[in-house]
Parts: structure tokens; C-alpha cells; sequence
């Protein structure tokens, strides 16, 4: 199966109402046993937009693909300046409340799994456990021609010493952690070969055009086949690389719960939408159940009027 870049998808029918109470997302967590799907939805409150949401950054910027990025230097070019501003801001967001929610739901063994098709490592920085990177990591470099693997850290120093002062302004940045520049503001931008074996660099990502690895495909069906419930959570489905594992637990007869502001392409195999903010939602959930959620860093301690 190859991602490709579809913008939107049009309903074939009238879709069920999104509801406003989380609670069967709580009951079915209460249960355990609950394999959770994530997408861009989940990372926008930490400060990354997703794709097709209210502002998705899909109606300013067509992704790049895999045909684009490996058919010529200048669109290498191109990318890797994008992404090494784009680095700068996305390596410094922080888990929100929707992260810490799921990691909280992990500790207290009601997870069968996570699989995140974000690329953000988000879920793990929040503490979730053997989180399944669906589109694989924007922190890994892989080489297309040796397959050395390395970290994103040393290629960003390698690109700042290539590229000294170049610091754009950027119009935006987006859920790939792709910068908006123009061509001029890209320039020259000097890209750098694989230190191993001189080859051509690329995030350890699936980019539109590319197919998922099939082990990786395969662990995550056999994750669907182990659920009780899956919960999908900040995603539209409009890709069948997400949609395939909603599809099959609804064949499966397994219950699909949904929490996603707007409707997506696999609310017709949901038992309901829940259409409220994610981190909201999930920390409303784990107070009914009872379930301590970490703060993060810039939230505020309560006080007391006396405190």
C-alpha cells in the first residue's frame, strides 16, 4: 500500500453525529485492553498543526514525496532546508495533555498498544511505552544508500556548519516539521552526503509515495487482531495507511471509538465520535476513571485561596 497525497475525501453518505460526552472512550478504557491509533489531532496542542484540521497546513503546502525527493538535487535541496528550519522549532515542543493522558492509561495496564502515525516522538517523550512509529521518526537520518541509520542531532550540526547564518523567517511550520520558505529564501542551501558512504540522506520517515514497511504493517495488524477496543485519537482517516487498522477491527467486530473535532473516514465503523479537544477529552476521561494525569511544564500548580 503507497500513501499518496490526498488532500480531503467526500462522505458517500450522511455520517452519524459527533457527541459531546466521553464517556463510552471511559467505559472502554475502564474494560482495558484498548489499542490506540494516533494522529496530528493529538500534536497540535503542542504547537504543531495537522494537515487537514481547521488551518491544516494541507491548504497551504503539498508534502513532499518520495518520487520528488529522490528524483533530483534541487528538490533535495529544497527539502532539507525546509526541514532543518522546521527542526529547530519542532524539536523543542513538548508533550500536551493528550500525550501524558495516553501514558497514564499505559502505566495503568489499560493499553494494549499505541501506534502513532505522527513522526513527532511525542507519545515516548510523554512516557508511553513500545510505541509503534507507523511513518516511522523525524530524529533518525537514514542513508538510501547503505542504510546507515543516525541520529537527526548529528545531521542538524553537520547542516549548520554547511549553511553558517542561514536562519530564515518561516511562513509557517508543518506537521512533517517542514518549514514554509520560498525558493529565494532557500537559495544555495548546501545539502550534506551520507558521512558512511557519501549517499543521499533522508528522515527515517514514509513520505507520500513510499509504502509503509510490511513488518511494520503486519506488527500493527497483529496489535488489531490482540485489541479489545481501538480508540482513534486526532486523526481523519482520510489515508488508508491509518484507516486499513479501523477497517479491520470493525470486520473483526471489535468496537472503534473515535475522538476527532471533525468527522473523519472511519466514523461509519465507529461506535461514536467523541467531537471535543483532545486533551480536554482525555483528561476528563482519566479523572472518571480515577487516573492521575502528569502536568507538564508550563502548566500552573492550583493554589488555594490561601496558597
Amino acid at each position: 500500500m503507497r500513501m499518496r497525497p490526498t488532500l480531503s475525501w467526500t462522505p458517500s453518505g450522511e455520517l452519524p453525529p459527533g457527541i459531546t460526552d466521553p464517556g463510552p472512550v471511559a467505559e472502554a478504557l475502564g474494560a482495558g485492553g484498548v489499542l490506540v491509533l494516533s494522529g496530528a489531532g493529538i500534536s497540535t496542542e503542542s504547537g504543531i498543526p495537522d494537515y487537514r484540521g481547521e488551518g491544516g497546513s494541507l491548504s497551504r503546502h503539498t508534502p513532499m514525496t518520495y518520487q520528488d525527493f529522490t528524483g533530483g538535487d534541487r528538490a533535495r535541496r529544497r527539502y532539507w532546508a525546509r526541514s532543518h528550519l522546521g527542526w529547530r522549532t519542532f524539536g523543542r515542543a513538548r508533550p500536551n495533555a493528550g500525550h501524558r493522558a495516553v501514558a497514564a492509561f499505559g502505566r495503568h495496564g489499560l493499553l494494549s498498544g499505541v501506534i502513532t502515525q505522527n513522526v513527532d516522538g511525542l507519545h515516548q517523550a510523554a512516557g508511553s511505552q513500545d510505541v509503534v512509529e507507523l511513518h516511522g521518526s523525524l530524529d533518525r537520518v537514514v542513508c538510501l544508500s547503505c542504510g546507515d541509520l543516525s541520529p537527526r542531532s548529528v545531521l542538524a550540526g553537520r547542516l549548520e556548519e554547511a549553511n553558517p547564518g542561514f536562519a530564515p523567517v518561516a511562513a509557517g511550520i508543518n506537521p512533517d516539521g517542514d518549514a514554509d520558505l520560498t525558493d529565494d529564501q532557500v537559495g544555495d542551501f548546501r545539502v550534506v552526503p551520507c558521512a558512511v558512504c557519501g549517499g543521499i540522506l533522508k528522515p527515517d520517515v514514509v513520505f507520500f509515495g513510499e509504502a509503509v514497511p510490511p513488518a511494520r504493517v503486519e506488527h500493527c495488524r497483529a496489535l488489531v487482531r490482540e485489541a479489545a477496543t481501538l480508540l482513534v485519537l486526532g486523526s481523519s482517516l482520510t489515508v488508508m495507511s491509518g484507516l486499513r487498522f479501523v477497517r479491520q477491527a470493525a470486520e473483526a467486530g471489535k468496537p472503534v471509538f473515535v475522538v476527532n473535532l471533525d468527522p473523519t473516514r472511519g466514523d461509519v465503523h465507529a461506535r461514536a465520535r467523541v467531537a471535543l479537544p483532545l486533551g480536554p477529552a482525555l483528561t476528563t476521561v482519566a479523572g472518571r476513571l480515577g487516573i492521575p494525569v502528569d502536568r507538564g511544564p508550563a502548566e500552573p500548580v492550583c493554589r488555594t485561596a490561601n496558597g
